[in-house]
């Protein structure tokens, strides 16, 4: 093994390695922001362009990274999506929860989706497509922030309100004008959906889209709920209803499914 410089650690954490950082932080960026070109990501990663090009170089060969035809804006490549299929994959959680997903679908003709909190955010697991044509466009492995999602609040409203205001990035980023980011109005929402047991999203996320969400029971140290999302034209009080209802029972399900993963 070849012996670590001094440039390689300098100014990094103890015991880390500088271009594994900053390799890391490639990956990070992109997974967030796609088709970055050298530029924005030296200036969004403060890394000398000198250092990003033998770096790229690298991670485009290894298929971690891809270009485009004219070699200049980067994306992830075939191997990240591989890396992130096989976590999916090996996910206990994830593949018990299956079944209950398929139910909630079948159940409410909605979207589905199984997420987990990651820092401030929430990223998607899973997801079963709605059966209509006008549905919510999602992707699993978006991340979103925790405070504009029923997913993300009904995570955030297991915490008490010191817990929530170390977990997110103050101040809130707002996604539509609906987005709740004073704090004192997050703290009061969430603490309806602890009354509730469940959470809302009214048009915070995506105008026009309605969600509602409830949390799991934490499994080895993650913390992950369950939502349905419908364009606002559908969620009647009825289908509302209906929809709580078919959260309520899947939790439930998966909830006894992973107590083993509690132990």
């Amino acid at each position: 093994m070849a012996p670590t410089t001094a440039d390689d650690t300098e100014g990094t954490p103890s015991g880390a390695v500088k271009s594994s950082l900053r390799t890391l932080e490639i990956l990070e960026l992109l997974s967030g922001s796609p088709r970055q070109t050298i530029a924005s990501m030296s200036r969004e990663l403060g890394i000398p362009k000198s250092s990003l090009h033998g770096l790229l170089h690298t991670m485009v060969g290894r298929g971690w990274l891809e270009t485009d035809q004219t070699g200049t804006l980067y994306s992830l490549g075939v191997r990240a999506f591989l890396t992130g299929a096989a976590f999916v994959e090996s996910d206990d959680l994830v593949t018990l929860a299956q079944p209950a997903l398929d139910l909630i679908a079948e159940r409410t003709g909605e979207t589905v989706h199984l997420g987990r909190l990651e820092g401030g955010d929430v990223v998607y697991l899973s997801k079963r497509e709605s059966r209509h044509a006008l549905r919510l466009f999602s992707a699993v492995g978006r991340r979103l922030p925790a405070h504009a999602t029923a997913l993300g609040k009904s995570i955030l409203a297991t915490f008490d309100d010191d817990e929530v205001d170390r977990r997110l990035s103050w101040p809130l980023e707002a996604l539509t004008p609906q987005t709740i980011t004073d704090p004192a109005a997050l703290h009061a929402e969430l603490a309806d959906a602890r009354r509730k047991t469940y959470a809302s999203d009214n048009g915070e996320n995506a105008q026009g889209i309605r969600c509602v969400a409830v949390a799991l029971q934490p499994t080895r140290g993650s913390y992950s709920a369950i939502s349905c999302s419908v364009p606002a034209s559908r969620m009647t009080e009825q289908h509302r209803a209906d929809i709580i209802d078919a959260l309520m029972v899947a939790r439930t399900t998966i909830d006894s499914l992973t107590r083993p993963l509690r132990r």
